[in-house]
């Protein structure tokens, strides 16, 4: 089944990290009827947060999320969440940039340090280290997760529809959104050679 992706006319950072420009709207295709859809209500994409913390919401169509079959066997049209966050790194290696800019299936796209782990995903991150998903993704019976104690920088968050043992589905939606410094700190140089997320995605407009 083919990725409900969140694509549209792209932003420059959107390109590089993954995201499309709308969560809502923009679309890689028309679902069918009755087939299952997962959305990121918030936070949209681009999005800037003045705190260190984010509360994840999705919208979810044709699928049910079944709390009480958690970690049992697969059953039709119901299941769970697997929300995965990373932090961009600031200072990017020209030639991942390159692979990440020439790379229309997202293999080589830029990814970053993992925040689904209990200091950052709570309770969700607890679920993760139980599970043996913490640094890959964080499982969720309920359409929201909370991170805090989020480094400021460039995040990349998908959300991904999963069966009830946890098998991730295709259906997924991506979003990107930013954690500001606090007012009179700033992001450290980049070391001579290598690239900062800004200048990256300034180089793709």
């Amino acid at each position: 089944m083919a990725a409900l992706v969140l694509t549209g006319a792209a932003v420059a950072l959107a390109i590089v990290f993954g995201g499309g420009k709308s969560t809502e709207k923009a679309k890689a295709a028309e679902p069918n009827p009755g087939q299952p859809t997962v959305s990121i209500i918030s936070p949209r994409n681009g999005e800037v947060q003045p705190t260190h913390a984010v509360v994840v919401k999705v919208g979810i169509e044709n699928f049910q999320l079944a709390p009480a079959s958690f970690g049992e066997e697969p059953e039709l049209g119901e299941g769970g969440l697997r929300f995965s966050l990373n932090r961009v790194p600031n200072c990017v290696d020209p030639e991942k940039l390159e692979k990440a800019i020439k790379s229309p299936t997202g293999k080589e796209r830029l990814q970053g340090q993992s925040m689904d782990f209990p200091k950052n995903a709570g309770p969700n991150g607890v679920l993760a280290e139980r599970e043996g998903t913490e640094g890959k993704s964080s499982p969720a019976t309920r359409p929201e997760i909370f991170y805090h104690q989020l480094p400021p920088g460039f995040y990349r968050l998908i959300v991904s529809l999963a069966q009830n043992n946890g098998t991730p589905l295709s259906y997924h939606a991506v979003t990107n959104f930013q954690i500001l410094q606090k007012p009179g700190h700033h992001y450290k140089k980049c070391e001579p050679g290598k690239v900062s997320s800004a200048k990256a995605a300034a180089s793709l407009e």
